[in-house]
């Protein structure tokens, strides 16, 4: 069965994935003896925190037509299905964060972890940009592609900088 997401069920997931992000990146730092790394990390935390308002003022803004059900949902399996995308995010939820946060040893696991994050955000931004009916509402989730490509970047380039020491 096919879905026509709308953009208002995608930024609920966007704003708890960025919700979650932060958390990671704030309690990371405890584990990350690098100053370089927990410098990144708190400045990144305090982006997602910016990026999860910036969706709330997005969907806050969305037309009608882009947070009405696509189709006919009476048992909301739309928001089932969306739910179940998001479940593959490895932040998606905060147990996740937590079971996560158990696997650093290190900054270069720290940074890792972070890049799956990102990653894993950019993919399903990308999978549902795909779902998504109206041409608008893929245009407002590209937007949240850049901001990820971003964090993706900048984790890779400390990652490369630790790597070198």
């Amino acid at each position: 069965m096919g879905y026509g997401f709308n953009a208002g069920e995608v930024f609920k997931v966007a704003i708890q994935i960025e919700e979650n992000g932060r958390k990671f990146y704030e309690e990371s730092q405890k584990n990350i003896e690098s100053a370089e790394v927990r410098s990144l990390f708190a400045e990144l935390a305090r982006q997602e925190i910016g990026h999860k308002k910036k969706f709330e003022t997005l969907m806050a803004q969305l037309p009608p037509e882009s947070t009405a059900s696509t189709v006919w949902d009476p048992q909301d399996e739309i928001d089932q299905y969306v739910k179940m995308m998001a479940d593959g995010h490895i932040f998606v939820s905060s147990a996740g964060v937590q079971e996560q946060l158990a696997r650093i040893r290190d900054a270069a696991d720290a940074l890792k972890l972070a890049m799956e994050f990102e990653k894993d955000s950019v993919l399903f931004f990308l999978g549902v940009e795909e779902a998504m009916g109206a041409k608008k509402d893929q245009e407002l989730i590209r937007s949240l592609v850049k901001e990820e490509y971003e964090h993706l970047r900048r984790l890779t380039l400390e990652l490369r900088k630790l790597s070198k020491k």
